[in-house]
């Protein structure tokens, strides 16, 4: 028994570390990786807010934490595309007010860009922010029915509630939003592995709530919903090899199944830098978003 137990420990434990990104970044110590991604979101999105003319806190519920930031480029043009950003923190960190950062070099661009709040944990649990997303969505194309195209975009957690917002069954809502593009960046797909770390303390997943969650158990019905969108997978180098398996296997099932899909794998960056860089307009994976949105 004592063996058992012993190894169940040992693999929670390595768990543990594979699901610690900032254990994994070759900059500084894990603390400091963290304390320097929430400077940079926070010091990316004041910039953003001195250049777009922003709407903030728009509501799209009822509820307190159901708002949205709207940066909007200066632009004659009603023909824009449109970005909803949905933040990543392990759905328990974060908040669409250090969400704005991708609008500095994509408003330029005649880009909108919306960041969603939504009930982190503890207030919210996992099927409460997926309706939240969702529910968002349907308000962004509800209020901005002009635009070109609509497109997602999510790191980590929030690339985990995207690849949710795509595998939605419409049916039960208003409208069907016609997604062109997602940009899923180093996200969790499979939700099991985490049930049993740290990461689920303040979630309080049971199974069954993980298993319908997961993206990965709802590829037919991605496919059903979101088979004319093309789906950007994209992996950080420096990501811990748990973090790199679940998006190279998420993409190899969308491959399979068909999906106009593609796996970027980016060098030089960890789970933070792979989305801090978007506030620059030479970075690769924002050339991409708007090579994607036809604005390179």
């Amino acid at each position: 028994m004592t063996h058992w137990t012993d190894l169940k420990k040992d693999v929670r434990v390595e768990l543990e570390r594979q699901y610690s990104p900032s254990r994994w970044s070759h900059r500084m110590s894990a603390d400091d990786v963290i304390k320097a991604h929430v400077k940079a979101l926070k010091e990316g999105t004041e910039r953003a807010r001195g250049l777009a003319q922003t709407l903030l806190n728009v509501p799209y519920g009822e509820g307190d934490g159901e708002k949205l930031d709207v940066y909007i480029p200066s632009t004659n043009s009603l023909d824009v595309p449109l970005v909803i950003y949905l933040h990543g923190g392990f759905w328990q960190f974060l908040s669409k007010e250090d969400s704005g950062f991708m609008a500095v070099p994509l408003v330029g661009k005649g880009v909108v860009v919306v960041a969603v709040g939504y009930d982190i944990a503890p207030k919210g649990n996992m099927d409460l922010m997926v309706s939240q997303v969702r529910r968002s969505v349907v308000s962004v194309v509800q209020q901005y029915s002009h635009i070109s195209g609509l497109y997602l975009c999510g790191h980590s957690a929030g690339a985990h509630l995207a690849a949710m917002v795509l595998s939605t069954d419409w049916s039960e809502y208003s409208i069907t939003p016609q997604i062109k593009g997602a940009f899923l960046v180093s996200g969790i797909y499979d939700l099991l592995p985490i049930l049993s770390t740290y990461v689920n303390e303040p979630l309080k997943m049971t199974e069954e709530v993980a298993v319908r969650n997961s993206p990965s158990q709802l590829v037919p019905q991605l496919k059903l919903s979101s088979s004319s969108c093309h789906i950007i997978v994209a992996v950080a180098e420096n990501d811990s090899p748990e973090f790199r398996k679940q998006s190279e296997e998420y993409y190899k099932t969308l491959e399979a199944s068909g999906l106009d899909v593609t796996l970027e794998d980016v060098a030089n960056t960890d789970h933070f830098t792979i989305i801090e860089q978007l506030v620059d307009g030479e970075y690769h994976l924002t050339k991409l978003l708007l090579e994607t949105m036809g604005k390179s």
